[in-house]
């Protein structure tokens, strides 16, 4: 049976049952020579009215059919038996409308007409008043069992609640009401509605229990399922389900004293808003007293899809309501632009328990009991970076259940309005809105405020911050969490305080919480990383006069008389060495003894930095709750967009329940797609590092010769070199290259990845990380790949050098190495790129907010309320922390990868963290909306990436170490080649250069001016121009080569074994964190065991005495009989 016709029964059910009612009131009435309708009885009229409004809901045939399980032992007076619908024998026929018809009915049930005798139960001498009350509920027991009966085969799933009715008629007055019927009102909540005149909303706790026998009310599982769904009619089911509950559970203690008061309030009609009265940091509806949770904007549309959008719109907050969700809309003549509507959304009390337990969130149950760890060495040094305790901890530490609605007793409930943190209320109403259908369109049905938003039916849906940043609350106002956080966070010189994560995750949610924490102590252990990479930096300047190597270059004895062959063809001429003075000096900077021992420990420190993370995650996850967090929870549930697209469902072989279901072949197109543009990008990349290599080797040529032919350049000559000079330029080129690529890869890859239509929001965010991180990674490294590991390695020799595309001469490293020129590239893109990313997140979203508001206040004399503020701000998005993520993790891959070429990385890496984690909190604090809370227990996909990260940095520092450094060289002339006891070093200079006869020069790479000079020098190990092999590697070359495979295998294995031994022996989880993790679980098994214990002997103790009572009733009563029998 349709709707339509339900509601149709049971407004026919509910006339026939005031006809009968309103009959027997007229017999009471005539009896009594009263007019029919005022009641004879005001308790008598109580009961009768009562029934009548609650007959046509579930509840109300429960509370009929309650007396067959625990009533019968009541002794009511006259007045609350009959209620005034009774008359004795020989009274004149009543002068109701219907008494006719009541007294048929009564013969077709057949029950005896008024007057008749009927056996032992009605005799004419007299009556006694326990026969009245057996009389009158063994009448009600048949007749609202027919009707029970009548309404479960009709539509036995149906479940309506609507607001209680009031009798027709005069209203008498309302006595103080019996015991029995105080539950019988309790729970009831009405759908919100924009206008009603009045609600009640009932804050008692409900003493809930699961009934075995009930099979009219679905289980928490069909429930949760339900809710997950996206039913707007789960909170009429749930609290429907309580509603029953409640009564099973009130009438089988009937006899017992176990009430506890009712506190209800009303919420009257709207009163007319005054806008210069309400607040401009209101976060409140307009009764000040329920709290905004959600709010959601739009504007009018003058176009052709104005009327769809709003009819959209309305079935949106129609179904919004049916879920149990409050909204109060602000008219466009309201707004600061005279344009905007804004919807304001509340989350009651019964919404806000039913989907804390879909979404399995954990709340208190009792205060820890077990001391904090404060014992840390060095306390007292530390003191000055705590923040104060209120601030760190604003909450004791609790033991934590999953919260559910049937055991509300069990949780510390001291304030309903504050006992769910902002961050879990806006989450809870956020997935409801993302599950809310608004329509069916071609066939499909419609869900989901994003498809709203995307469709422009909505212009945006947010939270509310807590209030103005600047200034803190008053009293008696909750306290301004957002205010908090900007005095002991997001200001510029709390730089050197710790962090308030506990606040930040009450506030923004554990997602972005755990964010921070990560960002903190990657932050932390870089200082230990910058200290010895600092102290790697000053060993290597100390020693700049002792070093051999720069000292013969300098050395005009030595390095001024050593001809150097020409770096290019015909326009370069000879140079001498001791022209790359400067350059060798700062090639030793980087280019020490401490470069190996620095790569080494890193190689050790990203492991320790890994594991002690890993023992981090796991104290987080036990301080937030999150240990027996499961990703299914949020991350692996479909996505409204994918389950939109599915026309197909198959069978979970997990949960055999269906589920919607895309083919393979409907998502293969997309994914060769998403493949194919992933690679003809990444070919870009490759692309514009060649077009930057030629740049750097055609503009070489224009350098040498501009250099040799201005005078004026003489003394630049001697620092700004022709390499020095097309290395910076060529790393400044490459970086813009770089902007400009990500640029437009991003929007590229979030749409590729939309397209894929992924299952799940987890799958969502692995595909678009492995696009956008494979991009970054080519696209930030490759430039410093090429320059450590192919520039200079492939070059030839004179006479016979390999060419780019047989045009271009191949790139020559430095006489000193091409470790300076790497070093060169990772600065350049290191720090422009942490200097532009600090830039852009602060004063992009600056500008627009300013705009934005400069655009929008056209009307000045209007108030500028707390939600129109927030609306002024900037969206920080879905993937907003995807992108924080995304630039930390290239950041450690600068650290990492080429830290033997730049000690000095990690402090600048140090120090941008430091300016970054204050950027970050500010601008989310300040510039940006509040986003919607999420719950995460780990960094996710990101870890995996760091661990590989890490495991590839040990083969690119050794093979830096080996190859770009001159390290190796140097130690094998040591100990193999030198003939100087005393000075060692001395003559390896000389020693590393070839040989090459200017006669064998072809014509056109000779140098277009003539010198005087027959041989010239060059970077290789090759036998001279007068062997028999001439201009063939040496065998030197050979042990030079064995040597630095020979070290680059010891390396990896030495620092391999190092990193395995360390993860072996650090434990991923802390000892204390495990005593504590069993701790808390011994605690919660025993509370919820002392609970239920307690809740069965207290249903014992109901039972056995509510057994007593009606025991003693029947024999009362046979004994009352056989007194008026005789």
């Amino acid at each position: 049976m349709d709707e339509d016709g339900t509601d149709r029964l049971r407004a026919q059910l509910t006339g026939r049952l005031a006809a009968e009612i309103g009959s027997e009131r007229g017999e009471a009435a005539a009896q009594e020579n009263q007019e029919p309708g005022t009641g004879a009885s005001p308790v008598g009229w109580d009961q009768q009215g009562l029934l009548r409004s609650e007959l046509p809901d579930q509840e109300g045939r429960e509370a009929a059919a309650a007396p067959e399980r625990g009533r019968e032992a009541e002794e009511p007076g006259p007045s609350e038996a009959g209620g005034g619908s009774q008359r004795e024998p020989g009274s004149p026929q009543p002068s109701g409308s219907r008494g006719g018809e009541l007294a048929g009915r009564r013969e077709r049930r057949g029950e005896p007409r008024e007057g008749q005798n009927r056996g032992h139960w009605w005799k004419p001498r007299g009556f006694h008043p326990g026969k009245i009350r057996e009389m009158h509920w063994e009448r009600s027991k048949r007749r609202y069992r027919e009707r029970t009966l009548k309404l479960n085969l009709k539509n036995p799933n149906k479940r309506k609640y609507r607001p209680e009715s009031k009798p027709h008629g005069p209203t008498p007055p309302r006595p103080v009401e019996p015991e029995e019927d105080d539950d019988s009102k309790e729970g009831f909540l009405l759908p919100s509605q924009t206008r009603r005149a009045t609600v009640r909303f009932s804050l008692q706790t409900r003493f809930c229990q699961s009934s075995q026998w009930s099979n009219v009310s679905p289980s928490g599982s069909v429930i949760n399922e339900l809710a997950k769904m996206g039913d707007p009619d789960v909170l009429e089911m749930v609290q429907q389900q309580d509603r029953q509950v409640s009564r099973e559970e009130h009438h089988s203690r009937a006899n017992e004293d176990l009430r506890s008061g009712e506190s209800s309030f009303l919420i009257c009609r709207e009163a007319q808003f005054k806008k210069d009265e309400q607040s401009k940091d209101s976060i409140f509806f307009r009764d000040g007293i329920r709290k905004i949770d959600f709010v959601l904007s739009y504007v009018d549309d003058i176009k052709k899809e104005a009327e769809l959008k709003a009819e959209r719109r309305k079935e949106f907050e129609q179904n919004l309501r049916k879920t149990g969700l409050e909204l109060e809309i602000e008219d466009k003549m309201n707004s600061e632009d005279g344009r905007t509507y804004f919807v304001k959304i509340h989350a009651p009390w019964e919404v806000l328990v039913t989907y804390a337990e879909v979404l399995g969130m954990k709340m208190p149950v009792k205060e820890s009991d077990i001391p904090s760890d404060d014992k840390i060495p060095f306390r007292c040094m530390l003191e000055p970076l705590k923040l104060p305790r209120d601030v760190k901890q604003p909450t004791p530490e609790y033991f934590t259940v999953q919260f559910t609605r049937h055991r509300q007793e069990l949780f510390l409930i001291q304030d309903e309005s504050s006992f769910f943190p902002s961050s879990s209320r806006n989450r809870i109403v956020y997935y409801i809105l993302s599950r809310c259908p608004f329509g069916v369109e071609d066939g499909k049905k419609r869900f989901g405020i994003e498809r709203l938003l995307n469709s422009n039916t909505y212009s945006s849906a947010f939270p509310l911050h807590d209030g103005q940043y600047w200034k803190a609350s008053e009293p008696p106002n909750p306290v301004n969490q957002r205010n908090v956080l900007y005095q002991n966070w997001a200001r510029f010189s709390y730089f050197y305080k710790e962090q308030p994560f506990n606040l930040i995750r009450d506030y923004y949610g554990e997602k972005i919480g755990i964010y921070f924490v990560f960002l903190g102590f990657y932050t932390e252990m870089l200082f230990f990383a910058a200290v010895v990479g600092l102290a790697c930096f000053i060993y290597g300047l100390l020693t700049i006069p002792k070093t051999s190597g720069s000292s013969e270059i300098c050395d005009p004895e030595i390095g001024g008389q050593l001809i150097m062959c020409p770096l290019c063809d015909e326009l370069c001429d000879y140079w001498r060495l001791n022209s790359t003075c400067l350059a060798s000096k700062i090639s030793h900077l980087f280019d020490n003894e401490s470069t190996l021992f620095f790569a080494i420990f890193m190689g050790i420190w990203v492991t320790l930095f890994l594991e002690f993370w890993k023992q981090r995650q796991a104290r987080l996850e036990y301080e937030w709750d999150l240990v027996d967090f499961e990703e299914e929870q949020q991350q692996l549930q479909l996505r409204p967009e994918f389950e939109a697209m599915c026309k197909k469902r198959k069978l979970n072989t997990v949960t055999q329940e269906m589920e919607p279901y895309l083919p393979l072949y409907s998502r293969l197109p997309w994914y060769i797609l998403s493949g194919v543009t992933v690679i003809l990008w990444m070919a870009l990349i490759v692309a514009c590092m060649v077009a930057v290599i030629v740049y750097r080797l055609s503009v070489f040529a224009t350098f040498a010769s501009f250099m040799e032919s201005e005078a004026s350049l003489k003394h630049v000559k001697s620092f700004l070199t022709p390499q020095i000079a097309t290395s910076l330029t060529g790393s400044c080129l490459n970086f813009i290259v770089i902007l400009i690529l990500n640029f437009f890869y991003e929007k590229i890859s979030a749409w590729i990845t939309k397209m894929e239509i992924p299952r799940t929001h987890q799958e969502y965010e692995s595909s678009l990380t492995l696009k956008m991180f494979l991009f970054q990674f080519v696209n930030y490294y490759s430039s410093c790949f090429y320059v450590a590991f192919f520039k200079g390695k492939f070059v030839g020799y004179p006479g016979k050098y390999t060419y780019l595309f047989g045009v271009w001469r191949s790139e020559e490293c430095d006489p000193a190495g091409c470790l300076v020129e790497l070093t060169t590239q990772l600065t350049i893109i290191m720090t422009g790129k942490q200097i532009f990313g600090n830039v852009k997140e602060a004063i992009y979203p600056l500008v627009l907010n300013w705009w934005r508001r400069r655009k929008a206040r056209t009307n000045s004399e209007k108030l500028y309320s707390r939600w129109e503020q927030d609306h002024d701000l900037e969206t920080f998005g879905s993937l907003g922390l995807f992108y924080e993520y995304l630039e930390t993790v290239i950041q450690f891959g600068f650290v990492t990868l080429f830290v033997a070429s730049f000690p000095l990385a990690p402090l600048l890496a140090l120090l941008n963290n430091i300016i970054e984690i204050r950027v970050d909190a500010w601008k989310l604090t300040t510039q940006y909306r509040r986003p919607v809370a999420a719950k995460a227990h780990s960094i996710g996909v990101w870890q995996d990436i760091l661990y590989g990260m890490a495991v590839l940095s040990v083969a690119t520092n050794a093979i830096i170490v080996a190859f770009t450094s001159d390290m190796i060289p140097r130690l094998v002339y040591y100990y193999a080649y030198s003939v100087n006891e005393t000075w060692p070093m001395r003559g390896y200079v000389n020693n590393s250069l070839s040989v090459f006869l200017i006669a064998d020069f072809p014509n056109n790479t000779v140098p277009s001016d003539k010198r005087d000079y027959n041989t010239c020098r060059y970077r290789d190990y090759r036998n001279p121009p007068d062997s028999e092999d001439k201009y063939v590697h040496n065998i030197q070359f050979w042990h030079v080569l064995a040597a630095k495979m020979t070290f680059i295998i010891i390396m990896e294995h030495v620092v391999f074994l190092i990193k395995f031994f360390l993860a072996w022996m650090i434990p991923d989880v802390p000892k204390d964190v495990l005593a504590r993790i069993k701790r808390e679980k011994l605690m919660t098994v025993k509370i919820l065991h002392d609970f239920e214990l307690n809740k069965l002997k207290e249903n014992l103790r109901l039972s056995s005495a509510s057994d007593f009572d009606r025991h003693f009733g029947i024999k009362e009563s046979k004994a009352n009989l056989a007194e008026s029998t005789t």
